[in-house]
């Protein structure tokens, strides 16, 4: 049932992305007040969400009792929070923080693990960006004593975006590197977290967003494949896909590491709906084909 006045609770989203549009959407569901927003987005109401200029939330984030941050640093620094900490800081009904980070922030580990006791040690510019926002992030919240909630994500896929759709498109690469494992979250499984994070939030919490199956690019690939009863791509070398790849693509092959979740799925009282890619990606198919 929906609420009104100051009793209902209201969700800022800064960055209406990938993710953060199912929470609003779920957000809308439950009743909630949700307002997001887009650098190229056009003010208005879609869906019970109300969007706003990502310059202009301020008035927005003053009636905030939760904040989830999903912007990415630019030029070394947060925008979010170089733009409306103090905003925040202030906002009389705030209760929770929420701050979508990366495991990037682990660095490389030469493929060992770790969770989500393990010291944070970047190794690259994002990262460390990354780590700067989350200390940042968990420094206002503890001024204000309000939960936070750092959740560093894996490799975000989902409908639209996943393997199947660079299989269908032909830009799919299956890449030799059978020990160079990922971690990955599929788009609602994220989406569920935060919500099961906002539903236990206490104190300051390190989440990792990612499945049960950290697995190589290729075996990834090859299942596409099979689902969709095609050829894999021809297997190439890593020194050779290296060659002509983007900065922002190869610093993902310059690190290796195994991320585990289980101390987050304790703590959320949730278990992954996708554990792995192998559900995920039949799912995503399953829904394409109307089957479900």
């Amino acid at each position: 049932m929906e609420r009104s006045g100051t009793d209902q609770p209201h969700l800022v989203i800064l960055g209406l992305g990938y993710i953060g549009t199912v929470v609003a959407r779920t957000g809308v569901a439950r009743g909630w007040r949700v307002t997001g927003t887009h650098r190229h987005l056009r003010e208005g109401e879609e869906d019970g969400v109300r969007r706003v200029c990502f310059t202009q939330v301020g008035d927005a984030l003053r009636t905030a009792t939760h904040v989830l941050i999903s912007t990415p640093p630019e030029n070394g620094r947060d925008p979010a929070f170089a733009l409306f900490a103090d905003i925040i800081a202030d906002a009389c009904r705030l209760r929770w923080i929420g701050y979508y980070s990366t495991t990037g922030v682990y660095g490389d580990r030469a493929g060992g693990t770790v969770d989500e006791t393990t010291p944070p040690r970047p190794t690259q510019a994002r990262g460390r960006m990354r780590l700067d926002a989350e200390t940042s992030w968990q420094a206002l919240a503890a001024r204000r004593r309000v939960a936070c909630d750092l959740m560093r994500l894996g490799g975000i896929y989902g409908p639209g975006r996943s393997v199947l759709d660079a299989l269908r498109a032909g830009t799919a690469r299956l890449i030799a590197a059978p020990a160079h494992l990922f971690s990955r979250i599929h788009r609602d499984d994220a989406a569920g977290a935060t919500w099961a994070a906002i539903d236990t939030a206490a104190g300051c919490r390190v989440l990792n967003l990612v499945d049960s199956r950290p697995s190589s690019q290729s075996e990834v690939t090859r299942f596409g494949a099979e689902l969709l009863r095609i050829a894999p791509p021809q297997a190439v070398s890593l020194a050779d896909s290296l060659t002509g790849m983007s900065e922002t693509g190869q610093s993902f092959w310059k690190e290796r590491r195994v991320v585990r979740s289980d101390m987050t799925e304790r703590s959320l009282g949730r278990c992954w709906l996708y554990p792995s890619y192998r559900e995920g990606l039949a799912a995503i198919l399953a829904a394409e084909d109307g089957v479900g």
